[in-house]
């Protein structure tokens, strides 16, 4: 008996303790700081369609509190699965909407943002689900083996490569939203001047068009929004940003790109294996 307890003993004390859980205020912070962000978006969804500076900031704020969330979750090891769809999931939606947005702006490229959308969503769903059935529930879609793909594995496991990939893709097309505001060449409707007294017939920048009474009333319909546009800003500024971004958003589809190629590789390899320990095709019967 006295040999069972010393080893139950030793086992005990070589069991390594379950590490302690944050305190509850930091936790509160963390889920503050991730439903904060789903509200700014939401919020800047609201304001997208008549105030460029009020959205482009309400969504810039929530994508800086995405990485911020993460960062936080793993200082304070509060990483959970839930967590990580959250932040996956509410990144595609608030990216899908704004390249919606810019598919009204301009119905002439409106096939390109569709095809974004298509996209991102596609590669980061087949992705998700091959590492869960082929990898396994435990692992991290995040955890790329660099035998299968380099540039996923640098992606994903370096955190600059990743915040600034994410983070310049974002301000390209926060940089075409404020061009669909602002420059005649992308919206050649911003230089159809109205008629003289008309609520829209003013261009200058900075100098906002008088709103109609029918507006305030119905302040997402059609008219509104072209009311909005001749209320344009200068667009020096967004095709700067554009111009310096525009690289990165290309590598992010590149990205995104082999993430759809790699994981439906990973899932044919996964049917093949399964097909073959089952013994398919089986051969037809000799009669």
């Amino acid at each position: 008996m006295s040999s069972v307890k010393t080893r139950r003993q030793a086992a005990a004390q070589t069991t390594p303790s379950t590490p302690s859980l944050a305190p509850r205020s930091e936790q509160a912070v963390m889920n503050g700081n991730g439903y904060f962000r789903i509200v700014l978006a939401f919020a800047s969804l609201y304001y997208m369609p008549l105030h460029p500076r009020t959205c482009s900031i309400l969504y810039s704020v929530s994508c800086l509190l995405d990485a911020l969330d993460g960062y936080a979750a793993r200082y304070f090891e509060q990483s959970t699965r839930f967590g990580a769809v959250l932040d996956m999931v509410t990144d595609r939606c608030t990216t899908s909407c704004l390249l919606v947005f810019l598919a009204s702006a301009w119905p002439r490229w409106s096939l390109v943002f569709q095809g974004l959308i298509s996209l991102d969503l596609a590669s980061h769903y087949i992705h998700m689900y091959a590492t869960l059935i082929m990898g396994g529930s435990d692992q991290s879609h995040k955890k790329v083996d660099a035998s299968r793909s380099y540039i996923l594995n640098l992606y994903y496991t370096n955190k600059t490569v990743l915040f600034l990939c994410c983070m310049f893709n974002e301000v390209f097309f926060i940089a075409l939203y404020l061009l669909s505001f602002s420059s005649p060449l992308l919206s050649p409707s911003l230089l159809q001047v109205a008629a003289a007294g008309d609520a829209a017939s003013t261009l200058q920048p900075g100098s906002p068009a008088a709103s109609p009474v029918s507006v305030l009333f119905n302040p997402h319909s059609a008219g509104a929004l072209e009311l909005a546009r001749a209320n344009k800003m200068d667009s020096f500024g967004p095709w700067v940003i554009a111009g310096i971004s525009l690289p990165v958003m290309l590598l992010k589809q590149v990205i995104n790109v082999v993430q759809l190629v790699k994981a439906s590789r990973w899932l044919a390899e996964g049917d093949v294996e399964i097909r073959k320990a089952a013994g398919l095709p089986r051969k037809a019967k000799v009669t």
